[in-house]
């Protein structure tokens, strides 16, 4: 190992080479011995066929072949008015989630909430929330309300639940104290706190969490229809099993079309309000 000269100019960009002990290096092979096991035994049950590997490219310049040019005229009405039923079911699942998601990240804020069962209770159902994909919810809503843009509704907002919570529980705990015990002295009430000590320092958080959550649930929602829950992904569904492939091009654009124009949205909206 070498030490760097205090009069050296060039010795905070020189590397200082340490060497390892021989349980350190027996432990870092055993790392990658374990990373290199775990790639081979992956690569081996998911039964990999090399055949159609090879043949991946040609069947992709085939399938755009058939994609072009878009058929166009099969935008309006059907494509756009899945379209909008797509935002709809973004924005309703949205403000729904929005409504499940502040009690639960009031219960998980321990600095909010200091009774520890109902911090384990909000904790458990926002992980929960968040381990379940949202084509799982739309599966389990479709079975509950059949299929339709309402379980699709409610897919997004239990989907969503989880990552709001979480991002508004940590909000909170690392909000300033001050405010409150100032109000709580002057005879204040719960909700006085919370309203006039919290909230200013949690509202810009609020309204960034909200806006980027509706940007992934525009998104998300596009795809809920493959699985019967409404929206643009059962038009592509459609298309897609009858092999026409030119409206399946035209209905993928105009989903690329709606998260561009929502994330511009998004972006202005977090300049004008952050």
């Amino acid at each position: 190992m070498t030490s760097p000269s205090f009069g050296d100019p060039m010795a905070p960009l020189r590397r200082e080479w340490t060497r390892h002990t021989p349980g350190q290096r027996l432990s870092r092979f055993a790392v990658w011995l374990v990373c290199v096991a775990a790639i081979v035994w992956a690569v081996r049950s998911i039964d990999i066929i090399p055949e159609f590997l090879a043949d991946a490219p040609e069947q992709m310049a085939d399938l755009l072949i058939r994609m072009w040019p878009p058929n166009v005229a099969h935008y309006y009405p059907e494509v756009h008015n899945a379209l909008i039923e797509t935002l709809h079911i973004a924005t309703l699942g949205t403000l729904f989630c929005f409504i499940l998601a502040v009690p639960l990240a009031l219960m998980a804020a321990r600095n909010i909430c200091p009774i520890k069962p109902l911090n384990v209770v909000a904790q458990f159902s926002l992980v929960a929330s968040r381990s379940v994909n949202s084509l799982v919810w739309a599966l389990l809503f479709v079975a509950i309300f059949g299929p339709g843009a309402a379980a699709g509704v409610f897919a997004i907002a239990f989907r969503s639940v989880g990552f709001v919570g979480k991002l508004l529980s940590e909000a909170l705990e690392e909000t300033n104290h001050g405010p409150r015990e100032a109000l709580r002295a002057a005879g204040a009430s719960w909700g006085a706190e919370m309203l006039k000590g919290v909230w200013p320092q949690v509202q810009p958080a609020f309204w960034g969490i909200a806006l980027f959550r509706w940007d992934i649930n525009v998104r998300e929602s596009a795809v809920l229809g493959l699985v019967g829950a409404g929206g643009i992904g059962l038009v592509l569904d459609d298309a897609i099993n009858f092999f026409q492939w030119d409206r399946v091009s035209t209905v993928l654009l105009a989903i690329l079309a709606v998260v561009l124009v929502a994330e511009i949205i998004v972006t202005r909206l977090r300049s004008r309000l952050l």
